[in-house]
C-alpha cells in the first residue's frame, strides 16, 4: 500500500517562512510527476507547483519567486519552501503523485492527507 504522508504544516505570521514535506511510503520503484496543491476554505483545492522526476518544475502565477518545490528521488520526498507568506496563502496544503509504481502495482493520482498552514497578518 503506497502512501503520501504530509509534515510541516503550522501557524507563521505575513512575511515568514515554512517548509513542507511529503514522503511516499512502500515499496516503491519510482514517482512521476509530484506536486503541491491547496484548499483554502470555501475555495477549490487549486495546484500550487509540480515537479517531474528529472526536476522540470511549474509554478502559478501567485507563487512564483516565493515558493520553491524540489524533490528527494532517493528518499521519494518531495518539499515546498515557502518564503514572503502572506495571509491569502492560508489553506491546507495537499501533496500529489500522479503516477507511483511499485513492483507490483502502478497507484495512479494518489494524495496525502493535508497538512494546515496559517499565516496571520
Amino acid at each position: 500500500q503506497v502512501q503520501l504522508v504530509e509534515s510541516g504544516g503550522g501557524l507563521v505570521q505575513a512575511g515568514g517562512s515554512l517548509t513542507l514535506s511529503c514522503a511516499a511510503s512502500g515499496s516503491i520503484f519510482s514517482i512521476n510527476t509530484m506536486g503541491w496543491y491547496r484548499q483554502a476554505p470555501g475555495k477549490q483545492r487549486e495546484l500550487v507547483a509540480t515537479i517531474t522526476s528529472s526536476g522540470y518544475t511549474n509554478y502559478r502565477d501567485f507563487v512564483k519567486g516565493r515558493f520553491t518545490i524540489s524533490r528527494d528521488n532517493a528518499k521519494n520526498t518531495v518539499f515546498l519552501q515557502m518564503n514572503s507568506l502572506k495571509p491569502e496563502d492560508t489553506a491546507v496544503y495537499y501533496c500529489n503523485a500522479d503516477r507511483i509504481s511499485t513492483g507490483l502495482q502502478t497507484t495512479y493520482n494518489a494524495w496525502g492527507q493535508g497538512t494546515q498552514v496559517t499565516v496571520s497578518s
